[in-house]
């Protein structure tokens, strides 16, 4: 008589398995589709595309990211809200920030005008060259001190073949 090997449970399986995990669809919510007690934090995290967890882990990390509490201690996101998250994401997901370097970022630009700027990488999406030429504009100091810094170092490279 053989036995048969019996599978776990699907519950069991799902965290035990070695595959990587799905990524949410994030789902466009327009303003006008936010209740006005807001959006609950599954909700949120759906209209996001990001797991709930993902955005209590960022409230402890971003310290203007405060949703408003019900008395039962529900978190509950309004329009606010919402678009700073969609910040966070763009920041993290999108333009490669460290979680340090995103808080560091929204300090230096200020969130209103990072909210309502659009970012480069969205810029370059929509294919809109003058507004990638104007934000690059002000990266002229840096490009300066770095080609100073290259011909430095062709100069000395030149030497040191020589």
């Amino acid at each position: 008589m053989t036995r048969t090997k019996r599978r776990a449970p699907a519950h069991r399986r799902a965290k035990n398995s070695k595959a990587p995990a799905r990524k949410r669809a994030a789902a466009t919510i327009s303003a006008s589709a936010i209740p006005e007690r807001g959006l609950k934090i599954g909700e949120a995290a759906t209209a996001l595309g990001v797991a709930t967890y993902v955005l209590r882990f960022w409230e402890t990390q971003f310290p203007f990211l405060k949703p408003r509490h019900s008395r039962t201690r529900h978190r509950f996101y309004g329009e606010r809200e919402l678009e700073v998250l969609q910040l966070i994401k763009r920041l993290l997901h999108q333009e490669g920030f460290t979680i340090a370097g995103a808080n560091k970022h929204i300090r230096q630009h200020g969130m209103d005008t990072l909210l309502a700027g659009k970012s480069r990488a969205r810029n370059a999406a929509d294919g809109n060259a003058a507004a990638v030429a104007a934000q690059n504009f002000a990266d002229v100091p840096a490009k300066r001190v770095l080609s100073e810094v290259r011909r430095d170092l062709e100069t000395l490279q030149r030497m040191l073949r020589d």
